[in-house]
């Protein structure tokens, strides 16, 4: 009788040690949301902007928020075969978060009031301006106000161009595209004169082999966009291993590597990395 109990109970710890070992103990975060029971991280990014976060033909992935991306994960226990990128358009970004289909979105995701009600940011860890590409041999548009009576791109559900119009330049004529890769193509056809978007995602396009020493930024900083990472409101765990992360990343040089690697090939001049919290207005 006394042995039947010794050996039921050590069966009972046995069960216990398995199941405790099958949970697992390791150091990756484990905050619920964009993670799976294989250990697999799922981050939002972009996946059709040349040099902030591209698809390319070979199933890879490119560009700044991408490395970005990469070096939090690291830092958050993750090793770069962990990680499911998912592409989360621009309209998408707050539902996604909210609905935890990803840990965190880093995909040229501007800090602003109206996204704050509904997520919370880590960073910011860029600082992009709005501007205006040009054709590297026009020298005719000096400042904002050079656009009117200028053709400038407007990519269908982007405000960018409209807000142009509307502040500073009154006669600029709108050409609506379907993206920004056609906008290129009309300017460098000089159908239009000009595009305008945040300085770092005219950077990546304009540094497209393709493209190479076709265009210049203006640099006329006609706003300010700072540039976080996106995740669950109320997070406030997350969000603070992900500000360390992005501290290390800019001590540890490998945020400079990435703005070069990235943003360089069109002379973009980046501001210095933001300190976390620092918004600019």
């Amino acid at each position: 009788m006394n042995l039947r109990k010794v050996t039921a109970a050590s069966a009972v710890v046995l069960s216990l040690a398995l199941a405790t070992t099958a949970c697992g103990g390791g150091k990756k975060d484990s905050a619920d949301g964009g993670s799976d029971k294989g250990g697999k991280i799922t981050i939002g990014i972009k996946i059709d902007q040349p040099g902030i976060g591209l698809k390319t033909p070979d199933g890879k992935y490119t560009g700044f928020d991408v490395e970005v991306a990469k070096y939090v994960a690291k830092e958050l226990g993750y090793e770069e075969g962990d990680i499911v990128f998912k592409e989360t358009k621009s309209a998408d970004r707050e539902t996604a978060i909210q609905r935890g289909d990803v840990k965190f979105i880093a995909a040229s995701y501007s800090i602003n009031d109206k996204r704050l009600a509904k997520v919370d940011f880590a960073g910011p860890y860029l600082l992009a301006h709005q501007d205006i590409l040009v054709r590297a041999d026009d020298n005719s548009i000096k400042s904002p106000e050079d656009l009117n009576n200028k053709k400038l791109c407007s990519v269908a559900g982007s405000t960018s161009a409209q807000n142009v119009k509307d502040k500073l330049a009154p006669k600029a004529q709108l050409q609506t595209y379907g993206g920004y890769s056609e906008c290129l193509t009309g300017l460098q056809s000089k159908v239009i004169d000009a595009l305008t978007t945040d300085d770092s995602i005219l950077a990546g396009y304009a540094g497209q082999d393709a493209f190479k020493g076709k265009f210049k930024l203006a640099g006329f900083k006609m706003s300010n966009e700072n540039y976080g990472i996106g995740l669950k409101k109320g997070d406030a765990e997350l969000k603070d291993k992900i500000n360390k992360a992005l501290e290390k990343m800019v001590s540890d040089g490998s945020w400079k590597k990435a703005v070069d690697a990235n943003f360089g090939p069109a002379g973009y001049k980046n501001e210095e990395a933001p300190k976390i919290g620092n918004i600019v207005k």
